[in-house]
């Protein structure tokens, strides 16, 4: 049998290693941990490659943003509530930080039961199957109640549960998202999906109260959005209903103040979904902004953000580097 032709070799034309321009240098090289670092000093020894590079730099526009002066705007799902961040949101809320906070209609219900109770989280399993799942009379009666009266008042949701868990004193408060906001008079905004969250099959459910109210939030929370302008807007664990509502939010604000465009977005979630990633990383910084987007584990990616932000706007250090993001 004839052998089958090969490709010969020896024409190959080849250059040398120095010409190439190569992605990767020692110089982007994380370095080891030494002792009595500061946060700081773990901020530096990441890799200035990928997402190493990428969390520096958002940690350093948010710091930026807020000794600027500009908005930071968190919209949250439900999960970061369950584990365990409030206290990490809430010293960000009063700290200045963030300037305002938006969540689903989940996150109202985890967020009262911590205030109320101290506990939260049902194993639906074991209650669905005996058709309990939803059904703690406490939470259902308490948001409904706080929801009818904040509809007579002309509140938005949040206002309106912030404004009853304060009234009430619940033990808890301290821990609250929605209380302490609404003692700080920091806006947070509820956007519900009729029928997703268990209170919506509680005989107090009233329809009408739910919709005014979630509908003046996204009113609120879109007044906000149009005040973005060089500031930076954060979705943290929500993949479908706030990534939809910052985009109408931000088409609202286009077409009414043709603003804003110079935004920063970053994406914070355990897995990558397509709506965050086009409907917050890409498609609102198309037109001179810039979008990120970050993969891990709430529990411990949203401590660093936080230590890293206040570890970044105490260290005078960082000034130049904060002037060559702009």
């Amino acid at each position: 049998m004839k052998k089958p032709d090969a490709i010969p070799l020896d024409g190959v034309k080849t250059y040398r290693l120095g010409e190439r321009k190569s992605k990767v240098k020692i110089a982007d090289f994380g370095s080891a941990w030494n002792a009595g670092g500061t946060f700081n000093h773990w901020l530096d020894s990441l890799p200035k490659i990928l997402a190493g590079h990428d969390f520096r730099e958002v940690v350093e526009r948010i710091a930026l943003a807020v000794s600027d002066d500009k908005l930071v705007i968190l919209a949250m799902g439900a999960h970061p509530i369950k584990v365990g961040l409030n206290p990490v949101l809430v010293d960000l809320l009063e700290r200045g930080i963030i300037s305002g906070l938006a969540m689903n209609g989940a996150g109202i219900i985890h967020d009262v039961e911590l205030a109320i109770a101290g506990h939260t989280s049902e194993d639906v399993d074991s209650q669905l199957a005996q058709g309990k799942f939803g059904m703690a009379e406490e939470t259902g009666y308490f948001l409904n109640e706080a929801i009818k009266e904040g509809a007579k008042e002309g509140y938005g949701l949040g206002q309106a549960v912030g404004k009853m868990l304060v009234r009430e004193a619940f033990p808890n408060n301290r821990l609250s998202i929605l209380a302490r906001s609404y003692e700080m008079e920091k806006p947070v905004t509820v956007h519900v999906a009729v029928g997703t969250d268990t209170i919506h099959f509680h005989p107090k459910a009233d329809g009408a109260a739910i919709g005014k109210t979630s509908h003046r939030d996204f009113r609120i929370f879109a007044h906000l959005v149009s005040n973005l302008e060089e500031g930076v807007f954060i979705n943290l664990g929500s993949a479908v209903i706030l990534p939809e509502v910052f985009l109408k939010a931000l088409t609202v604000s286009r077409n009414l103040y043709k603003r804003p465009f110079k935004i920063v977005t970053a994406n914070f979630d355990m897995i990558s979904h397509y709506r965050p990633t086009t409907n917050v990383v890409n498609r609102p910084t198309g037109n001179g902004g810039v979008g990120y987007n970050f993969v891990g584990h709430h529990e411990i990616m949203i401590p660093l953000l936080a230590w890293g932000i206040r570890a970044m706007m105490t260290d005078a250090g960082k000034n130049e580097q904060k002037k060559e993001l702009k």
